[in-house]
């Protein structure tokens, strides 16, 4: 299969929601071992910190494990305990339930952007941006969402792009040469792979946002790059390539590229999924982001088979478009510790974002670490091709209902579930994102 290599060099950076992801490595000493003191002083005092995150299967789950004891070893008075929530549950009631009851855990998963501004504005943060200044200067511009007014209230522990994973053995069945580099190319291969009764594209729309990203990518290709960096603030959506971002996802699924019952399927549970579609050959591509590759290998009995025939392109560029055809989208995951939590939970974090933990997690795990110099964990030939791609991106931005904050986000995301459903028209989305953005 021929990459279809993209041009252009970063020139896109924003506070908090269209990221310039620097190659800075400057600044710390990231020995693991210097966080066996505490920020407080080096207090011996018997401490106990609750940590919740989003893996739920090997080998992210024994991972962070493994990193919660290394903490332990090296402060002795510290406990962690430690617990893998599924994601939807953990982003969409777990965490807003136990931030609003008063009750939350010292350190839990956050994905910054406008949700990180929404939890800040309420109160429930932890500032700990004198701790972590030398964190900051040394992961760079990853950290941008995880900041508010100048302020850190978290650190990212990867970074990457979204883009279309593929089962390069099915596209040769079905005869596609190489992967689409235009909208006019998928819409080829779509039909080739129907021609030879593959499944061509699975999406989980069941649990909205897998859904919702087409609509993202659209309106990345469909709107100028400098409407988009100014809607991450202004929250105005009145430019018309809004609506022809919804014109051309109508275009799109009107062609039905998609699995049989895509409406109840989800996106990462079971083999069923369009993950698990996808992992167990039913399907020949899905539109997801880096860590998708971790997700599909706790999906399946061979991990290793499934490697060798998995691949990635990024989203192709839509014909006559206003958009930046090298312009991508992307996001991370981070922690951020909670308002109340002790001292120790900040050092907890420090050492999850150390350089020697991130290159682990990116050789065991798989991803694309937020530290530039954990870069060389990356093994798998996938996360190196997207972490190319992401170096000469033009412009790279936050997943729109994270830069857009809960209140909008959650209406956008509805409203693109409608137009897949066939009850909305494009206008409408953006109608419901400015109607949000009023409340």
């Amino acid at each position: 299969m021929a990459n279809m290599r993209r041009s252009g060099v970063i020139a896109a950076l924003a506070a908090s929601s269209a990221l310039l992801l620097a190659a800075c490595s400057s600044g710390g000493d990231d020995d693991p071992a210097t966080n066996s003191t505490t920020s407080d002083g080096g207090s011996a005092e018997p401490v106990t910190i609750t940590w919740w995150h989003n893996a739920t299967a090997d080998p992210a789950l024994t991972f962070w494990q493994t990193v919660a004891d290394e903490f332990e070893a090296l402060n002795p008075h510290v406990t962690v305990e430690v617990e893998g929530i599924q994601n939807e549950d953990l982003q969409r009631t777990r965490i807003p339930v136990a931030l609003q009851s008063g009750e939350a855990p010292d350190l839990f998963q956050q994905w910054g952007g406008g949700e990180i501004v929404a939890q800040v504005e309420d109160g429930y943060l932890k500032d700990i941006t004198d701790m972590v200044a030398d964190d900051v200067e040394r992961m760079g511009g990853s950290v941008a969402p995880w900041q508010v007014d100048g302020k850190t209230y978290g650190l990212p522990y990867q970074f990457g792009p979204e883009g279309i994973w593929y089962r390069p053995s099915l596209f040769e069945a079905a005869g596609i040469d190489e992967v689409p580099s235009t909208i006019s190319e998928l819409n080829d291969a779509v039909q080739k792979l129907k021609d030879a009764s593959i499944e061509p594209i699975a999406v989980g729309a069941a649990d909205g946002w897998p859904a919702a990203h087409w609509w993202y990518n659209f309106a990345l290709q469909s709107c100028p790059s400098d409407v988009l960096q100014a809607a991450n603030s202004s929250l105005d959506f009145s430019d018309e390539c809004f609506v022809t971002a919804g014109e051309k996802l109508q275009e799109f699924i009107d062609t039905e590229p998609f699995n049989a019952g895509f409406a109840a399927t989800s996106a990462q549970q079971g083999a069923t999924s369009s993950a698990g579609l996808v992992a167990n050959g039913n399907a020949a591509m899905e539109l997801m982001g880096q860590w998708n590759v971790s997700v599909m290998t706790g999906l399946v009995d061979d991990p290793d088979a499934l490697v060798a025939d998995l691949s990635w392109f990024a989203f192709p560029a839509v014909d006559g478009s206003q958009g930046d055809p090298t312009a991508m989208l992307g996001g991370g995951d981070g922690f951020s510790c909670y308002v109340d939590a002790p001292d120790a939970c900040v050092d907890l974090l420090k050492y999850i974002s150390s350089d020697d933990v991130l290159t682990r997690f990116a050789s065991e795990v798989g991803g694309i670490p937020a530290a530039p110099a954990a870069h060389s964990g990356i093994t798998d030939p996938n996360l190196q091709v997207q972490a190319e791609y992401m170096a000469e991106s033009n412009y790279l931005q936050l997943w729109l209902d994270t830069a857009y904050g809960p209140t909008v986000g959650a209406a956008m995301n509805d409203a693109i579930i409608q137009l897949f459903a066939g009850n909305a028209d494009p206008a409408d989305i953006p109608a419901a994102m400015q109607a949000a953005a009023g409340q």
